[in-house]
């Protein structure tokens, strides 16, 4: 009885072994017939779009005034790249770049007006569509939030022009830069001598960071830095350094401060939200130690007028 059970058992397993061999799936996970349908390549068109737009990205911005509750416009000026990837006869793949947020878009482009339709997808609070013309090497039309009250500038205009990222380690801040951080003011509590009466009071004052003409000098990207070279600079000299290797690199930053002394160049051109990959040894080093410094270096203020 034994043996007809095991004989039983091993035809079973044949079977099974046999109908599994037939209904083998590929190396993907999918059918033969799936495979050959996914495996048919869409044909690319208008390959000559494809590479990165940068340039303005404006709007205007309600602001209240704390003192009476009256609201008045102001502008809200960025720097966004368009970055068209791939091209297709029924649709437009790429992605937008701006604040450190770096979105995807698809849409479609219409070649009697050559013009797009992109869309973000609409899962983050800042997404919107793009309508933009083409025109030689420059895109300009506008944007409008898909959730115009969860943004500050819900529609914008776009001034944008081609151009090729390069990655150059020579790259530095121009020597005209406007060297003060504009986005950190601080309040500071100052006290004067009144000359006639003799009595002395406080007063409150807003001041600014202001860097030195260090950052025109040290080069983060091309020399190796010492403690010697950082110890006597101001946390705004090392901040600037530091984040002037990711500008190097394309780096889209978040943060208002380093984004308003990039933006000032006309190198700087943000392609991507992360490159801590793309620097070189040397850079890595020069950061690890700009950052070590930077916990503990102080700033100069001073007041200024806009």
């Amino acid at each position: 009885m034994k043996i007809v059970n095991y004989t039983l058992i091993s035809l079973l397993t044949v079977s099974l072994m046999s109908c599994k061999k037939e209904g083998k799936t590929n190396e993907s996970g999918k059918d033969s017939l799936t495979a050959k349908k996914d495996s048919v390549v869409i044909p690319e068109v208008h390959k000559e779009y494809y590479g990165i737009y940068t340039g303005e990205f404006i709007g205007l911005e309600k602001v209240v005034d704390p003192t009476d509750g009256s609201e008045y416009d102001v502008d809200n000026y960025k720097k966004i790249s368009l970055k068209i990837n791939r091209m297709t006869k029924d649709s437009v793949y790429g992605q937008s770049i701006v604040n450190g947020n770096q979105r995807p878009f698809r849409g479609v482009f219409n070649e009697a007006t050559a013009s797009f339709v992109l869309d973000e997808p609409g899962n983050d609070k800042t997404d919107g569509r793009f309508e933009v013309k083409l025109k030689g090497d420059s895109l300009t039309g506008k944007w409008n939030a898909f959730n115009k009250a969860s943004v500050k500038a819900p529609s914008k205009t776009l001034k944008l022009t081609k151009k090729e990222f390069v990655y150059n380690p020579n790259f530095m801040l121009d020597k005209d830069s406007d060297l003060v951080d504009w986005s950190n003011p601080k309040e500071f509590t100052e006290k004067y001598t009144d000359e006639q009466t003799g009595k002395t009071e406080s007063y409150k004052t807003s001041k600014n960071r202001i860097a030195s003409d260090a950052i025109f000098k040290l080069n983060a990207s091309k020399q190796k830095l010492t403690e010697k070279d950082l110890k006597n600079l101001r946390k705004l000299d090392l901040e600037i350094i530091k984040n002037s290797v990711f500008a190097r690199h394309g780096y889209s930053f978040k943060k208002e401060t380093y984004r308003n002394f990039f933006e000032q160049t006309d190198w700087y051109i943000p392609v991507s939200n992360n490159v801590d990959n793309d620097l070189s040894p040397m850079e890595k080093e020069n950061v690890a130690l700009l950052s070590r410094f930077t916990k503990y270096a102080e700033d100069k203020y001073d007041s200024f007028g806009r």
